[in-house]
């Protein structure tokens, strides 16, 4: 009995979770929820100490570390863009943040994951170091998941201030 490679099963249990994981976001993705900007930089501050933590215990090479830098800005591009796309609005009564999360942002995290998936792959086929390509990943995440939360911060202040400025 032929066994399949394990990297088909490796693509196989991951696009049987980001369906899963689609399936759900997609269904609360018309729902509204609060958005509180004093809790904003709690992932972030997070992910942080994490990627902190990794890169301190094995650093990367001289190189390693050119790399990390180029996925960080990288991420953080990506993460603005990614931010920008999330409605945000004010709730004229209550002066609350509503934020709803948009199709495109959803489908934009996917094509980074496939994206990562391949890099993971293409990283193993072209003979790259597994610890770079690992900590330029997180790098690239980091500056994501940061810049992201920072442009609805910014937004959303600004949002507030208007409505506040319109309401006086």
């Amino acid at each position: 009995m032929d066994q399949p490679p394990a990297t088909l099963i490796s693509y196989a249990i991951t696009g049987f979770i980001l369906a899963i994981v689609l399936a759900f976001r997609w269904r609360g993705m018309r729902r509204e929820t609060l958005l509180r900007l004093e809790r904003l930089w709690m992932l972030p501050a997070f992910y942080a100490a994490l990627v902190a933590f990794v890169l301190t215990e094995r650093p990367p090479s001289g190189t390693g570390w050119l790399w990390c830098g180029i996925a960080l800005a990288l991420g953080a591009a990506l993460g603005w863009q990614r931010g920008r796309m999330m409605t945000i609005r004010v709730d004229p009564d209550s002066h609350a943040l509503r934020q709803t999360s948009s199709p495109a942002a959803t489908l934009f995290i996917l094509a980074l994951i496939l994206l990562r998936q391949g890099a993971r792959d293409g990283a193993v086929w072209l003979h790259l170091d597994l610890w770079t390509v690992t900590d330029a990943l997180m790098a690239l995440a980091l500056g994501l998941i940061a810049t992201q939360r920072l442009e609805m911060f910014l937004r959303g202040r600004r949002l507030l201030a208007a409505a506040t400025l319109s309401r006086a």
